[in-house]
């Protein structure tokens, strides 16, 4: 099934401890149904030094975006400002992403 989120789309967070933040998507993982948004879904990793490349990656606690599923989250339409759903129009020559609240596209 194709991912109606982009990367760059704003969304907010309907399930989970995050609920009801808002954030860009910085990556979508298709095959694992999962995105990646801007602060939310926050982990601690406790990193050692390694060297990777000629370069040390340096130690200490690390905090990180980790992916949150997609059925988690919902696009946010930047006409009306409100989470929502999307449908999605097929033409000739393009396909659109559609607001179902406001009707408007989706950019």
């Amino acid at each position: 099934m194709k991912v109606k989120i982009r990367k760059g789309d704003t969304v907010e967070v309907i399930a989970g401890r995050d609920k009801y933040k808002r954030g860009e998507v910085i990556k979508v993982l298709p095959n694992e149904r999962r995105v990646v948004v801007q602060g939310v879904n926050i982990r601690k990793k406790h990193q050692s030094e390694i060297q990777a490349q000629g370069r040390n990656l340096q130690p200490g606690i690390i905090e990180f975006e980790a992916p949150i599923d997609i059925s988690n989250v919902m696009l946010v339409c930047p006409s009306c400002d409100e989470p929502t759903r999307v449908k999605i129009q097929r033409e000739i020559d393009r396909v659109a992403r559609i607001c179902k609240k406001c009707g408007s596209e989706i950019a």
